[in-house]
């Protein structure tokens, strides 16, 4: 099991980011919270999670260790695999997952693209008590940020599993609500809105 890759950044999308460590390069998918922390840097420490499944063994990478715990209790969800639990990491910070979750807020999940109202409700029936010890403060889900490249958000929305139809009328609903100057992990953020 790796614990975590500390490195040199050699390519950066807004899903996925390859380090170099030791002149092996690792391929980690990534939520768009960690993207937004990876983008100005050259090199990173990241925490993984290997998820080892019959057809594959992929790497998930996080840029600290709350982001990761919080992937792992998801995961520990009947029904939450690691692509919606990275999805969910997408749309929230990991703080406010677990506020979400702690105050039962279901509606708030169902807004996740690939959480139905079981889901949620499983969630917050399976994780709740567990989040109550570390929740404080309001739930703040703050996706209206201005975005700068309209592509490059497409494919990472494409990389998450969204139809393309669907994924540039998402863009560009959210570009007209947000604005044309907007980073590209606000963009997708508020993308996710309209999926």
């Amino acid at each position: 099991m790796y614990d975590y890759f500390n490195g040199k950044i050699t390519a950066l999308s807004p899903t996925e980011v390859t380090v170099d460590c030791g002149g092996v390069g690792y391929h980690l998918q990534i939520s768009l919270h960690t993207f937004g922390r990876l983008k100005d840097q050259s090199s990173f420490k990241l925490y993984a999670h290997q998820v080892v499944r019959e057809d594959a063994h992929l790497l998930f990478g996080f840029a600290d260790a709350e982001e990761r715990m919080m992937f792992r209790e998801l995961l520990s969800v009947s029904g939450v695999g690691a692509g919606t639990a990275r999805i969910v990491l997408s749309s929230m910070t990991a703080q406010q997952v677990r506020q979400v979750i702690a105050a039962g807020d279901v509606i708030s999940l169902q807004k996740v693209k690939g959480i139905g109202a079981k889901t949620a409700q499983r969630m917050v029936v399976d994780l709740q008590d567990k989040m109550k010890k570390g929740a404080s403060g309001p739930v703040l889900i703050n996706v209206s940020q201005h975005n700068t490249d309209a592509n490059e958000a497409l494919s990472a929305l494409l990389t998450l599993g969204f139809a393309r139809a669907s994924a540039e009328k998402a863009i560009l609903q959210a570009s007209k609500s947000i604005g044309s100057d907007s980073k590209v992990e606000d963009l997708i953020k508020a993308a996710l809105n309209y999926l």
